[in-house]
């Protein structure tokens, strides 16, 4: 598992809603039972109101998507099956952001 890796969310329950996460350890880590991740959702989606520098705009395959760090979870690593996506290219927004979540800055 890479840092920034995106999955499809393994829970069919909230699928439609989240329809990604995205791994968000650090590589230097290693293999733990569960990982940390971020939501991804749907810009579309109208009842997700952004903020500017917590919910940065993420591009998979054609669709436009919020990270939401302000819903961080921990889930078991397992129940991550094939990346299909790796957002390492957007590291400093999605820093930026968690850096936003917990410092306010």
């Amino acid at each position: 598992m890479a840092q920034f890796d995106v999955y499809t969310n393994p829970n069919p329950a909230s699928r439609a809603r989240v329809p990604y996460l995205v791994a968000l350890p650090s590589d230097l880590l290693g293999n733990f039972d569960a990982t940390v991740v971020a939501p991804l959702r749907l810009k579309t989606d109208a009842s997700v109101i952004p903020v500017l520098r917590l919910n940065p705009v993420m591009h998979i395959g054609d669709e436009e998507f919020f990270l939401r760090p302000q819903e961080l979870a921990a889930i078991a690593t397992r129940s991550l099956k094939h990346p299909v996506a790796n957002l390492a290219s957007h590291r400093d927004d999605i820093l930026a952001a968690l850096d936003f979540l917990f410092t306010g800055y």
